[in-house]
């Protein structure tokens, strides 16, 4: 493992940062020409809104990784999750600007959609996370920043609710994303010693 770790010090952020971002240029490139369908804003909303998700998620797994895989991807917990910031920000506006459009409306939604008022909530959140992902913030902070950040805990929690209320019927999709982050969750308190001994 600590050839693997070897190599993954040699990783650039800035490259890590590139292919994260890569699929909503994709699927901004879909959406000009057509290739998501008869409703391509609500395809493009729903998209950006899964990519934040699974970026959020990508980044509870980098701890557990660490601690029950041995593989370090500590260096790129900062990005992962001012990408995923990013794309809750892309998803948001493509709800506000070109599906919504009306203030009235939006008001209206986040008051009596429960699903959309768990979205906000969990958007909420994690704005205070991204504008104090900086080293100048974590000085400045000192230990209070940790006990600020562990706030996307309950972020990601409400992600996963948003996503499993926001579908229509049973299905699998949502209910497996809420059960990673449960889970991913759950690694955070269960001794090391009981997952050794399974």
């Amino acid at each position: 493992m600590d050839l693997v770790n070897a190599y993954i010090r040699k990783i650039p952020i800035g490259l890590v940062y590139a292919l994260a971002l890569t699929p909503a240029i994709f699927l901004i490139h879909a959406a000009l020409t057509g290739g998501l369908g008869i409703d391509p804003v609500k395809k493009l909303e729903h998209e950006l809104g899964k990519l934040a998700l699974q970026m959020l998620i990508f980044g509870l797994a980098i701890t557990p990784l660490r601690r029950w895989a041995g593989v370090n991807l500590i260096r790129f917990r900062r990005c992962i999750g001012v990408v995923t910031y990013v794309y809750l920000c892309f998803h948001l506006l493509v709800w506000l600007v070109l599906d919504v459009q009306i203030l009235d409306q939006i008001w209206g939604d986040i008051l009596k959609r429960p699903y959309i008022t768990i979205g906000m909530l969990g958007f909420v959140l994690l704005t205070p996370l991204a504008l104090t992902s900086n080293n100048r913030s974590v000085r400045r902070l000192g230990p209070k920043w940790r006990q600020l950040h562990r706030l996307v805990y309950l972020a990601a929690v409400l992600g996963g609710l948003h996503y499993f209320m926001l579908v229509k019927g049973f299905q699998l999709e949502p209910i497996l994303y809420l059960t990673v982050i449960i889970g991913l969750l759950l690694l955070r308190v269960v001794p090391a010693r009981r997952i050794q001994a399974a």
